[in-house]
């Protein structure tokens, strides 16, 4: 074997030497990897596994009708401190020890909720056994707050020196408090669904589209990617007017407390559009205050005497009555011969002028005075031998559609055909038949709409970044629910209920006090009396009282129902309780839409038009003054109040003094207190009546001012 083969074959065998070599550790490596080192190895890759996170959209406001904010999703904050970050514990923890006296006490100057020792013991503590969450101070936080937080000692070097965390959420915040707050409704959580109400209804339009980021470790540093951005929930336009909604709510809650009743409703709505502008629900409590808390509006009632209007409106209709005809009413009690007891009406009527009592009424007046056993008369004499044409009549009236509303959990009317004449007989009354306020509402407004029965709305439109993606209009349940002579006749009695002094159950009482008759506006509807129904026996304890209507009568422009329930007592009225609630509400009405001359009615200071002028910005004042010929004279102030005589008087606001705010709105209070860079908590509604930190001490930037609003 030649040198030459010798080198070859050892060059060869080097080679395999070393391939062989690296293959075996290789698979040495192999092994230990998948054996020694698995577990620590699965570790590291976990750490460093892509993580997807959603990222929440921010759901969609709900205003009123004219873009004022009724629930929006306002941003709140809470703080906490990761003590284990390393520059806190570096040099011996030189840059904590140097800090922790200072942070404390300007924790505990801020919050006021420890002393300075408390919070340092917290944080040493927090520091010793290495928390990363240490939270700071339990409750929610604004944005100006968490600035002032930010330039506290220690914290004004940043989160990756301090550890300063601050986590944001959005929370649900009404505006305008307890207005409409049941019909607006409620949602889970910050962002959640909604669970009442138009939270509920409208709940996929304002939820929106969440997100989702991805976040995966390069390196030892964490880089997040959007995968999918975030679609932010619609917003909606409703029909709710926030003046209105006051007035209507302010009206019902005085009433329910004079007559310490147990729960009421009113709603109101526009007329020709359907549209509601107001809508109040609200119970007793336990402490006897009143809050929204059922929608009393959507659930079913026995509609006591206002049903009276639908039983005549069929007789009439079929012809089996004219307005002009005469009933015996035999005194107030008809003992019926196909009924185990009496049908009687609730008192006798007695003629003004003899003080003796009636027998005989016309049909008109029949309704007029409400009585039962007229109107029962009427309805079975038409209907007695076929009880079932009675209904059908009804049904060709829409009285039984299921007429959808935005409100979840409305419930639809219950009317069944009667089994027997006794129960015709006081359905004619009110009696075995179950309407809902708003289905009451939207009959007796087809009544003042010319017959033409439309459903009534609460959401007008949807919007998205401002600009209007759906809108909801007027849909018609009926173009016309009676003949138009029927309709003229109803409209005639609906009057008589109010204004004829003789019969008229809202008309005047005893004593000569107006119910539902105005001066100011010309009402007309009925009202309605009945005992409660609970699990399928009328109480004793408990009566409902109502009155449904529209105005101004010839022209009528809104319709309203009033519905209270209250424990019985020796004198009870509808026509006064529920009739003169109405009133109220129309009057303030009309004044506020301009329709009544309010120019000559504040020399009386029992007025309901006299307006309580708030104090707070001049211009805003002025403004609210338009178009009610009030002459206000002017001042050079920015801030004013308005005296007894319509002078305007200049207040003082600086940036520096606690301002006097006593008497001014919410929103101008909050606004002239903000001026001093102080922070502002609201409690109740109306105009201030007391202010925590009182007027004229130098003002305290980030401090807080509690006002109390009635």
């Amino acid at each position: 074997m030649g040198d030459r083969q010798k080198n070859i074959i050892i060059r060869f065998a080097v080679i395999f030497t070393l391939i062989a070599a690296g293959f075996i550790a290789v698979l040495t490596k192999i092994v230990i990897t998948q054996t020694v080192e698995r577990e620590d190895l699965m570790k590291i890759a976990s750490k460093q596994k892509s993580k997807d996170y959603e990222i929440e959209a921010n759901r969609g406001n709900i205003y009123d009708c004219c873009g004022r904010l009724l629930a929006g999703s306002a941003p709140t904050y809470r703080i906490y401190m990761d003590t284990r970050v390393e520059s806190l514990h570096k040099n011996k923890g030189k840059l904590f020890n140097n800090y922790i006296d200072s942070i404390s006490t300007a924790l505990a100057d801020y919050f006021g909720d420890r002393s300075a020792a408390e919070y340092k013991r917290m944080i040493q503590q927090g520091y010793n056994t290495g928390n990363g969450r240490l939270r700071l101070y339990p409750k929610r936080l604004t944005y100006l707050q968490i600035k002032v937080v930010r330039a506290m000692p220690l914290f004004n070097q940043g989160p990756l020196k301090s550890g300063l965390i601050v986590e944001s959420n959005y929370q649900r915040i009404k505006p305008f408090g307890s207005l409409a707050s049941r019909s607006i409704g409620s949602i889970y959580g910050s962002n959640g669904s909604g669970v009442s109400g138009l939270e509920m209804a409208y709940d996929e339009i304002l939820r929106g589209k969440a997100g989702e980021v991805g976040t995966h470790t390069v390196e030892g540093h964490t880089v997040s990617q959007v995968n999918r951005e975030a679609e932010d929930g619609c917003d909606i336009l409703t029909t709710i007017d926030c003046n209105l909604q006051d007035v209507t709510e302010i009206q019902l809650r005085n009433t329910l407390e004079r007559l310490e009743a147990d729960w009421g409703c009113c709603i109101l709505m526009e007329t020709h559009t359907g549209e509601v502008r107001a809508i109040s629900n609200l119970g007793r409590q336990e402490d006897g205050s009143y809050r929204e808390d059922k929608n009393y509006a959507v659930t079913r009632i026995e509609p006591g005497s206002t049903f009276k209007t639908y039983a005549l409106m069929a007789a009439l209709d079929d012809g089996k009555v004219k307005l002009t005809d005469t009933i015996d009413v035999e005194y107030g009690v008809w003992s019926y011969e196909k009924a185990k007891k009496p049908i009687k009406d609730s008192h006798v009527h007695k003629d003004k002028k003899t003080g003796k009592p009636v027998r005989l009424f016309t049909v008109k007046q029949v309704l007029a005075a409400s009585s039962n056993v007229g109107l029962a008369k009427i309805v079975t004499s038409a209907y007695e031998k076929k009880a079932s044409k009675f209904v059908d009549k009804l049904d060709k009236m829409h009285v039984r559609d299921s007429v959808p509303f935005d409100i979840p959990g409305t419930q639809q009317p219950r009317i069944n055909v009667p089994d027997d004449s006794e129960t015709l007989a006081r359905m004619a009354f009110g009696y075995f038949v179950e309407l809902p306020p708003i289905d009451i509402l939207m009959f007796y407004n087809a009544i003042a709409n010319n017959g033409k029965m439309i459903r009534p709305i609460l959401v007008k439109e949807v919007l998205r970044d401002g600009q209007t993606i759906r809108r909801f209009s007027t849909s018609t349940v009926a173009s016309s629910i009676c003949k138009s002579s029927t309709l003229r006749d109803i409209r005639e009695c609906l009057d008589a209920v109010v204004w004829d002094n003789d019969f008229g159950t809202a008309s005047v009482n005893p004593w000569g006090g107006k119910k539902a008759q105005s001066d100011k506006v010309h009402i007309a509807g009925k009202t309605g009396t009945a005992q409660v129904l609970e699990n399928g026996r009328y109480r004793n304890d408990q009566h409902r009282t109502l009155f449904c209507g529209y105005f101004p009568a010839d022209n009528p422009k809104y319709t309203c129902i009033c519905v209270i329930q209250q424990k019985p007592r020796a004198l009870y009225d509808a026509g006064f309780d529920c009739g003169g609630t109405v009133r109220c509400i129309a009057e303030k009405t009309m004044a506020y839409s301009g329709s009544v001359d309010v120019s000559n009615k504040y020399a009386d200071p029992a007025s309901i038009l006299l307006p309580p002028i708030k104090r707070g910005l001049q211009k805003e004042i002025r403004r609210a003054g338009d178009g009610t010929n009030i002459d206000i004279k002017r001042t050079d102030s920015q801030w004013i109040r308005v005296n007894e005589n319509y002078e305007a008087e200049p207040l003082q606001v600086t940036s520096d003094i606690v301002p006097n705010v006593v008497g001014m709105g919410a929103r101008d209070a909050v606004y002239a207190i903000e001026q001093t860079g102080m922070l502002v908590t609201l409690s109740g509604k109306g105009r201030v009546t007391n202010q925590s930190v009182a007027a004229g001490t130098k003002a305290q930037r980030g401090n807080t001012v509690h006002l109390e609003l009635r």
